[in-house]
């Protein structure tokens, strides 16, 4: 297990994977106390909020079990090997589907029957009659709804990643960007955007672009404007994008002038 290491203060974690943080794992969270923590069953597979961003959404510690390390305990060695991490647990808390243990063989029921302390199992959470999961928001961004993402995570989706040198012409010939490499966060469909960038805490409006290059190289790049900020030179450090709207397509220009003056019109459309 990683993750914060006061374990032995923890009288009440909620189980899951919880990518995405939205508001079914909020739901948990708040049945936890002051004495809670989280408990990630870390798949690698997350996209929405991969390994520590989830402690942005959260003021509850994270520990964190690598799924392949857990993966063929059975239900009865799940719960022993839990006891182990949080030697003061006295609840659980996770949501009416949950399942453990190799071959997902251990349900609510058997956590109930195995964990000698209580045991509470959160009802499914709706957001304008759907149900919230994060399978659903990821489809949800992949469409470019962003609107409808962030009503189910409860904030607007955010991804971050490190500034990486582009190709120049931006601050050269069109308006200054910073280029990201974003790792395994899950990106939005291809297009231009109504965002807010975040650089030390502090968010500002911004006109972010995600695809291929079509009017230049071709090449595939995350890169945002932020508007009436001057850019300093920042490679290396890391920079959150939170996407608000799409704004319009990706497509070719016939000249950089007509993809500037394209530029100007997607910033007056904040």
């Amino acid at each position: 297990m990683s993750g914060s290491t006061c374990s032995s203060t923890v009288e009440a974690v909620a189980i899951g994977n919880f990518d995405g943080m939205h508001l079914g794992h909020q739901a948990l969270f708040k049945r936890l106390g002051e004495s809670g923590g989280v408990c990630v069953i870390e798949h690698y597979r997350a996209t929405l909020t991969p390994h520590i961003y989830r402690a942005k959404f959260t003021s509850l510690p994270l520990f964190f079990y690598d799924f392949d390390s857990i993966r063929e305990l059975s239900p009865e060695g799940f719960v022993e090997r839990l006891k182990g991490s949080f030697p003061n647990l006295k609840k659980i808390v996770v949501g009416w589907d949950f399942r453990f243990g190799f071959d997902r063989r251990g349900d609510v029921e058997t956590l109930r029957r195995l964990f000698d302390a209580e045991v509470e199992a959160v009802d499914e959470i709706h957001c304008s009659g759907r149900p919230v999961h994060s399978r659903f928001i990821r489809e949800l961004i992949s469409s470019a709804k962003l609107e409808d993402a962030a009503s189910m995570l409860g904030h607007p989706y955010e991804v971050c990643g490190r500034v990486v040198r582009g190709q120049g012409i931006g601050s050269r010939s069109l308006v200054p960007t910073l280029n990201l490499d974003t790792g395994r966060f899950l990106l939005p469909t291809p297009g231009v955007y109504a965002t807010e960038t975040c650089i030390g805490g502090e968010c500002y409006g911004s006109v972010s672009f995600v695809g291929k290059r079509a009017t230049t190289d071709g090449s595939f790049a995350v890169e945002s404007h932020i508007v009436g900020r001057e850019l300093e030179e920042m490679a290396g450090e890391e920079v959150c994008i939170k996407w608000l709207r799409f704004l319009r397509e990706n497509r070719r220009f016939d000249s950089l002038s007509e993809l500037k003056q394209q530029i100007e019109k997607d910033i007056e459309a904040l």
